[in-house]
């Protein structure tokens, strides 16, 4: 899922997970980039190579992975391509398309605002899709939970192979 700052996209990732329920993977680039890395969004940077290490690390253990982030093209479109080239599954990318306007106004439904809608102005990348795929476009018009039904039924979240282990081991303890 990639779009601009306060497009819903770590809205809809959270209800989607809590929707599939265990065996996905949760993939934060903020959380990555800025809690873990504590980095700004500049080229060269290693929160890109984290990024990737820990998207490859969660599809080789058996989960299914939705990835969250802004995921600027200029900055991550070559690591998202080797990403969906070297998958052997089914790879879905989708693009918020959300105006400005809209971005500014969702921003300010968040229990902490801590950029103003100038500096949301600043960084908004007008359709900024990838060249190497068509993304399916989430518009405004389209609830979290319209969006998250809509996933549902493109994408075959069944039975990650890490499921019936987590499973296992819960009836174990």
């Amino acid at each position: 899922m990639r779009g601009n700052s306060a497009a819903g996209k770590s809205t809809v990732a959270k209800l989607l997970r809590e929707r599939v329920g265990r065996g996905v993977a949760l993939i934060e680039q903020d959380y990555l980039r800025r809690t873990v890395l504590r980095e700004h969004d500049r080229p060269g940077l290693p929160n890109i190579g984290l990024i990737d290490a820990v998207i490859r690390y969660s599809l080789d253990a058996g989960y299914h992975v939705v990835a969250d982030g802004i995921f600027g093209s200029a900055r991550y479109e070559s690591m998202l391509r080797r990403l969906a080239a070297d998958h052997v599954g089914l790879t879905a990318h989708y693009y918020f398309d959300i105006p400005l306007a809209e971005t500014q106004r969702r921003h300010l439904t968040k229990p902490s605002v801590t950029v103003d809608a100038e500096q949301l102005r600043k960084w908004y990348q007008l359709r900024d899709v990838l060249s190497y795929v068509e993304e399916s476009m989430v518009t405004a018009a389209e609830t979290a939970e319209e969006i998250v039904s809509r996933m549902l039924k493109e994408v075959d979240f069944c039975d990650p192979p890490i499921a019936s282990k987590l499973e296992r081991e819960m009836h174990i303890e």
